[in-house]
């Protein structure tokens, strides 16, 4: 939440979110409200002259794969467009809010690994082949840490985006939690 509530949170009938801070202004919700829909932007490329085109996107087609199609040029001369700039009509995800709250940071913590909001978030469980699992937050990246608990993996993860700016896990910052579900299509 920007900016952090300083006098903390408190459910109000009085406004519109339902939420307001500790001196009585409402807390706008910049994500939504339950049954709004969202597209998922990503970063993509239309390499071919083809018009329209085909559409590759940047999390199906690392460098390495995408350059062994026939037709395309090289994958260091293919011009990704960020994402963005993604148009609603290429977007192949969307997303249906099912409930958007506000609550600490650290809340997370204390719970089991398979209800860990940790997991929701994105971590990655990783099994060890002997029924043992570990977690770690950075999935394509040859990674020294492998957790034992999703939620000390998110607070890495949640470090290395966070901290700089003042809202690193120690600061236990006020955050929305937006749930959702994918929409089949």
């Amino acid at each position: 939440m920007k900016p952090q509530p300083a006098a903390g949170v408190r459910v109000s009938p009085f406004c519109s979110s339902g939420l307001e801070d500790g001196h009585g202004r409402e807390l706008a919700n910049p994500y939504g409200a339950k049954g709004d829909r969202l597209y998922v932007r990503e970063t993509r490329a239309q390499p071919t002259t083809l018009d329209p085109g085909p559409t590759f996107y940047r999390a199906d087609y690392p460098d390495a794969v995408l350059g062994k199609y026939e037709n395309l040029p090289p994958a260091e001369a293919i011009t990704w467009k960020p994402s963005i700039h993604m148009p609603r009509s290429l977007s192949r995800i969307t997303l249906e809010v099912t409930g958007v709250r506000v609550e600490r940071l650290q809340a997370m913590e204390g719970q089991t690994a398979f209800e860990s909001d940790a997991l929701k978030e994105g971590i990655c469980r990783i099994h060890h082949g002997d029924g043992e699992y570990g977690y770690h937050a950075f999935r394509y990246e040859p990674h020294p840490n492998n957790w034992t608990d999703p939620c000390d993996a998110f607070h890495e993860l949640w470090d290395s985006l966070n901290a700089a700016h003042g809202y690193g896990w120690d600061e236990n910052p006020w955050v929305w939690v937006v749930e959702f579900r994918k929409v089949e299509s």
